[in-house]
């Protein structure tokens, strides 16, 4: 086994992890983590003794020319971010698209994710849906929220507990309040929760509950 590895990791369950991630992981060189302490928890949970190094989106571009170097000259280095597949709203797409450049091998183990559970439990159509991941915080939002406006797909977004109602509150004013939604959190955990209803419904639920857990929005497309 050689080249970069992609290995999905739970979004909150741990026995949510695949088999074979579990043998990737193990007979790795090396693990990339997101956070390590993170990772270390998953790591002990499965007796894994793979050494970690902490890869993330402060240091992902000075680190990749490194790796790219060690992956050039053999082995296997395993990448994981804390929570799903590494590359989706995580770091990952410099360094895969920099082994590819220098003829690395990659592959990609399929699992854990909160993106297709959140659709699914939706509701709204998923024969065809949008993934726009987290809007942008400042500089493009309110150019992609136009755009959203007039997307006929089901759309889905990522958003932290601390931006939940700011979002939904501008995703209500350039959709409309009566569009459908719902609002799913700590998925796979314990106190896991699909808040259904339209945008104006959540917006206030919001307001009104504190919210806690990260978040994963899924709205109705423009008929």
């Amino acid at each position: 086994m050689e080249g970069l590895w992609l290995v999905p990791t739970p979004i909150g369950n741990l026995g949510d992890i695949t088999l074979r991630a579990i043998e990737v992981l193990g007979a790795s060189d090396l693990i990339l983590a997101e956070d390590t302490r993170t990772t270390a928890k998953l790591l002990k949970h499965y007796d894994i003794d793979t050494p970690m190094r902490s890869f993330h989106m402060h240091n992902e571009h000075k680190s990749v020319p490194r790796i790219v170097s060690e992956l050039t000259a053999g082995g296997c280095i395993a990448l994981v971010s804390d929570a799903g597949s590494p590359g989706v709203s995580d770091p990952g797409f410099l360094l895969v698209r920099a082994c590819l450049a220098a003829d690395i091998h990659v592959e990609a183990l399929p699992g854990a994710t909160a993106l297709i559970p959140a659709l699914t439990l939706s509701g709204l159509p998923s024969d065809r849906f949008v993934f726009e991941g987290f809007l942008p915080p400042k500089k493009g939002r309110q150019k992609r929220l136009s755009a959203l406006a007039e997307e006929t797909r089901t759309i889905v977004l990522y958003e932290s507990p601390h931006r939940i109602v700011k979002t939904l509150g501008q995703l209500t004013e350039h959709l409309g309040e009566d569009r459908g939604a719902t609002a799913s959190r700590e998925l796979t955990k314990k106190f896991e929760e699909t808040v259904r209803g339209s945008l104006k419904t959540l917006t206030d639920h919001f307001t009104q509950t504190p919210p806690k857990g990260e978040f994963v929005i899924v709205v109705e497309g423009l008929s």
